[in-house]
């Protein structure tokens, strides 16, 4: 994959933090905010920007975790996952939505993206981020990847005006199939949300770095997400 990709700072009234910039082969096009798992804006996560970087997209990934120290990158083993349940149960998710404005903000004004639509996409934790942008209206569009917790903010659907994606695994065991079908039932006849559920997929089917893994399902997942993207941005 050809693309052009750094590190940059965002600031804000609470300081400055890190993200991940990936731009296309041509510098230019539509933007994404990619919200990261817990596990940091890791390898695996910068490799997802670098892909839709490919795709054509102007991509930043925000280092979420940045007041427990800078750019932690987690792996997927026993003590990678205990840590980032620790770092997970200790983000203040209103400071991490205040730092995805400023990451929106900063996307929109990038010369990459000028004239552009924005779009959010979020993994595991970042899911629900991307679902709570979209009710924020910070997003021209978003897209959830197993979003845990979706279930739990549905109070929030109403605000949402925004086409909105997400896929699920059958097999998610962080997940229940009780919440996914809340999710739909909820959003039942609302012809911008779109919903898809992979058969026999785990929680984090997406990323080649785990057990989880599911070539299908993630190559399904990307299909989906492409399409969606190319008819909101």
């Amino acid at each position: 994959m050809e693309t052009n990709s750094q590190w940059i700072d965002i600031t804000t009234e609470d300081g400055t933090f890190g993200a991940y910039l990936s731009l296309p082969r041509g510098g230019k096009g539509p933007g994404i905010v990619l919200l990261q798992e817990i596990f940091g804006v890791n390898q695996h996560i910068r490799n997802v920007a670098d892909q839709y970087a490919a795709d054509g997209y102007v991509v930043i990934a925000p280092d979420l975790f940045w007041r427990d120290g800078a750019r932690i990158e987690l792996t997927y083993d026993e003590a990678g996952w205990k840590r980032a349940v620790e770092l997970m149960n200790s983000l203040d998710f209103d400071k991490a939505q205040t730092d995805i404005a400023a990451t929106v903000k900063a996307l929109r004004a990038h010369e990459g993206t000028a004239g552009q639509k924005i779009a959010s996409i979020g993994y595991c934790m970042g899911g629900l981020l991307s679902y709570r942008t979209a009710a924020d209206g910070l997003v021209d569009t978003a897209v959830a990847y197993y979003g845990g917790g979706i279930q739990n903010g549905l109070d929030r659907a109403d605000e949402i005006k925004v086409p909105v994606l997400m896929h699920f695994g059958s097999a998610d065991s962080h997940i229940p199939n009780e919440a996914v079908k809340a999710i739909a039932e909820r959003f039942e006849g609302v012809e911008s949300v779109e919903i898809h559920v992979y058969q026999g997929a785990e929680h984090g089917f997406n990323c080649n770095h785990r057990d989880s893994y599911n070539q299908r399902a993630a190559a399904e997942a990307h299909g989906h997400t492409l399409v969606f993207l190319s008819e909101q941005l």
